[in-house]
Parts: structure tokens; C-alpha cells; sequence
């Protein structure tokens, strides 16, 4: 059953009289009410159970109004449905302020201040912000693996030993070969195709194939298994071959548009027009938000790869699905995905400026008295600082090696000198030894 937006019927509102309504003696109530939602893009299921709405005016002329008012704000965009009908897009109020505070705090810094992080720590947030989204994105594709064993995994460096753990680490792989490598090519068909091959590697489609682009006649459909609702059929192939080459122009900057589009704004679209056409029998949502973070990283937006969106856009699953839903089938209306989108990465910025801020706070007395009173390099500091956040985890030789890209001689001193001032505890399994923090790490954090 294919899930359809409840509309209301205006087929006996008087569109003359509406707009009299708005230009008329009504009209301060009417603008009022719009000021106070102004930060709001609400389809009709909600706008209808807002109050206190103007007297005398019926919800359904009310819609109509919001129509109206949208008609004559929207954008045209370059992305079509497979009718050939543009999708467009208004400016919310909010958005101007809302990029004014980015862009100020963009530069090389990326909402980060120039005294609260050194390079080594950069590393490491990053490496932090790639696994947070690789593990989040799959798991918004069922990859049920939880998120304290998918970061062991991924620490460690283990084999993935079912496709969700295969989903995750290969998340995890094609953001790093962004952040290393694919943020400085432009995109291309290929280049697609082989993020696609990278997301997808040794993972099956629900039928049993490994993923690939449709076939002619071949249908996909975004669903609820459970409920068994249908949220989109993507278009036939045939129409999404000519529509991916418009999308990577897009990507490219060459096909012009109306005009200059925040790269926020046009990263959000990627993402979305990626997600409409569906192209591949799967990996197609993880593909859309990789092309997203591509795109802003290549444009120069090189810290967006700290915030793992995906990890808040799980926390409203079905808001994100219905913003696809509001966009596709309220007369292609694609504010309701940007709007939604951009609220997501509000969050998941003052997500990260918290934990910027509480991991500034505790670790300045301890930082300094490691360095001085023991004599501990910055990876040592760092290792000792997640254990002590995380009391019941360790860590082991490839697994420090690989987080600070240090050789196996260097990451062998680092653990050692911590095993002989008494810091871990080591212990030996089989072929691995792990290390576990002591008690004598809470004394680095005692003031």
C-alpha cells in the first residue's frame, strides 16, 4: 500500500475571496499568525491543529493562504520528477541567520575555536565525528549492530563478520577515502559508481545479489516492512540514467541554476535527489548522505565531517522519511527535506560544541599534570582520557596504532611506558593482548 499525504479539499474555497481575506481588513491577523509559524514549513496534517489560528478564517482557507504565499516565493530547481515537473524550494526565515552564524565560524575552523584544539586533536576528533556517521547511516539502513560494539570493531580493526557489521566498517572506509582523497576529484560517474562499489562491498541486496544499478522495468520502493506501507517508487531507470548526469553536473558546479545556492543548501539537495531517483538495488540512502558530506567537504566545508548527522537523524527516523514524503508529494515542494535537514545539522553542531566544551574542561588539569609530573606524550594523554570516560573499554596495539597513524615500534613504546608507570593493566589473549586503564588514571583527573 503506498503511503498518500491527507490533503484537504479546497474545491469549494473561494481562491478571490482568500485573497481578499489576506490584502483586506483581515489581514494583520492573518500576517500575525504566519510570524508566529514563520520559522515553521508545516504541511497541512500539522498546520490545522495550530492555534490560536485567525477568527473567521476556516483551516482550509488557511492552507490555501500558505499556498498561496509559497507560490509566490518559490525557487526552481534543476531536479524533476519523472513527469518532467520542477521542484522548488522557499527561504525560511530562519536561514540567513542561520548561515550567517556558519559562515562566520567556517574559515579553517569549522565551529571550532583556534585555542580549544591542536592538530593532533583534529585527528581525532574527525576520526571520531567518521565512525559516529558510518555506524549511524547504516544502522538508518538496518544494520543492527549496536554502536559500543560497532566502535570496538572499527577501533580494533576486526573483519566484519555479518552484513551489519560489513555495512558499518564500509561506511566507515568510503568517509575516510573522502576525507583523504575523493573531497579533491570532481565527481564523475565513475566516481559514483566506485563510492557505490566501496559502501556496498561484500554486502547482498534483499535479493540476495550483490548491489548494482536497476535494470529497465526493474522497480524499488522505499518501505516499511513491518507496516508494509510503500513511502516512494523510485523512478524507471531509463529516466534516472539522463537525470544522474544532471545530477553530477549539479555536483560540479556546471550547470548553472538561478543563481547562487548556499553549498548547505545544495549539499541537502544532493542528498535528496539522490534518494528520489534511487538508482542502485541498494546502498542508495547511505550513498545519498556520503554524496552530501562529499560535497561540502570539496567545497571547502572540511570540519562538516566532525558532525555525524546521521546520529541525530536517527533520534527522528520518521520525521526524515516524511520530509521526503511532504517534498514528493506536496506539489514537489523541497523546503520541507532543507528544512528538516538544516535543524538536523543545528543539532548536531551544538552536539559537538557541548562535547568540544565538557572535553576542554576536564581534561585542561589533567593534560598538564600528565605532561609535567609523568612526562606523557599527547597519545598517551588522549588514550588515558577515553579510558577514563570509558572505564570498562581498552584498547590494543593495532587498535592505537591505527588511531593516531603511528608505526607499530611508536605505538608499542606508547603502551609500554604506560604499563610500567602503572596507567594499564595489560593482558594477554591468545595472540592479542589487551590494555585496560587502572585506578591510578582518576588521580590525573583529581584537582
Amino acid at each position: 500500500m503506498k503511503y498518500k499525504l491527507e490533503k484537504p479539499n479546497l474545491a469549494n474555497i473561494n481562491r478571490a475571496q482568500t485573497i481578499k481575506a489576506i490584502l483586506g481588513d483581515r489581514k494583520t491577523e492573518i500576517w500575525d499568525f504566519f510570524k508566529k509559524i514563520g520559522s515553521e514549513h508545516l504541511y497541512w496534517d500539522e498546520l490545522r491543529y495550530k492555534e490560536p489560528s485567525p477568527k473567521g478564517i476556516s483551516k482550509e482557507q488557511l492552507w490555501m493562504i500558505v499556498k498561496l504565499l509559497r507560490e509566490s516565493q518559490a525557487i526552481e530547481t534543476v531536479i524533476r520528477d519523472n513527469e518532467g515537473n520542477a521542484f522548488t524550494w522557499i527561504k525560511l526565515d530562519y536561514f540567513e541567520e542561520f548561515f550567517h552564524e556558519l559562515d562566520m565560524n567556517t574559515g579553517g575552523e569549522l565551529f571550532v575555536e583556534k585555542d580549544k584544539i591542536d592538530k593532533t586533536n583534529k585527528q581525532k576528533l574527525i576520526s571520531r565525528g567518521i565512525m559516529e556517521e558510518a555506524i549511524a547511516s547504516s544502522q538508518l539502513e538496518g544494520a543492527a549492530t549496536s554502536r559500543l560494539e560497532a566502535k570496538k570493531i572499527l577501533r580494533e580493526g576486526r573483519k566484519p563478520t555479518n552484513k551489519s557489521e560489513q555495512m558499518i566498517v564500509n561506511n566507515y572506509n568510503s568517509m575516510k577515502a573522502i576525507e583523504d582523497d575523493y573531497r579533491k576529484k570532481p565527481m564523475s560517474m565513475d566516481l559514483l559508481l566506485e563510492l557505490h562499489a566501496m559502501t556496498t562491498k561484500n554486502t547482498l541486496d534483499s535479493a540476495g545479489e550483490t548491489p548494482r544499478m536497476r535494470k529497465a522495468g526493474e522497480p524499488i520502493f522505499v518501505n516499511d516492512d513491518i507496516q508494509g506501507i510503500i513511502y516512494h517508487e523510485a523512478p524507471d531507470i531509463e529516466f534516472v540514467k539522463p537525470e544522474l548526469e544532471k545530477l553530477i553536473k549539479f555536483a560540479n558546479d556546471e550547470n548553472g541554476g538561478n543563481g547562487f545556492i548556499h553549498p548547505v543548501i545544495k549539499a541537502i539537495m544532493l542528498h535528496f535527489w539522490l534518494g528520489y531517483l534511487h538508482p542502485f538495488t541498494d546502498g542508495n540512502g547511505r550513498l545519498a548522505r556520503l554524496l552530501f558530506y562529499w560535497y561540502l567537504v570539496n567545497k571547502g566545508y572540511w570540519a562538516f565531517i566532525y558532525l555525524p548527522i546521521s546520529k541525530i537523524i536517527k533520534k527522528a527516523h520518521k520525521q526524515y522519511i516524511m520530509a521526503y514524503v511532504y517534498s514528493e508529494q506536496d506539489d514537489n515542494d523541497l523546503t520541507y527535506f532543507i528544512d528538516y535537514n538544516l535543524k538536523r545539522i543545528k543539532l548536531a553542531v551544538k552536539e559537538f560544541e557541548k562535547y568540544l566544551e565538557e572535553q576542554a574542561g576536564k581534561n585542561v588539569q589533567m593534560k598538564k599534570k600528565s605532561e609535567v609530573q609523568y612526562a606523557l606524550n599527547v597519545r598517551q594523554v588522549q588514550l588515558l582520557q577515553y579510558l577514563h570516560n570509558a572505564q570498562d573499554e581498552y584498547t590494543t596495539l593495532k587498535t592505537h596504532m591505527s588511531i593516531n597513524q603511528v608505526t607499530r615500534m611508536t605505538a608499542s613504546k606508547d603502551l609500554n611506558d604506560l604499563v610500567n608507570k602503572s596507567f594499564l593493566a595489560s593482558n594477554k589473549q591468545g595472540r592479542n593482548i589487551f590494555y585496560y586503564g587502572t585506578d591510578k588514571i582518576k588521580q590525573l583527573f583529581a584537582s
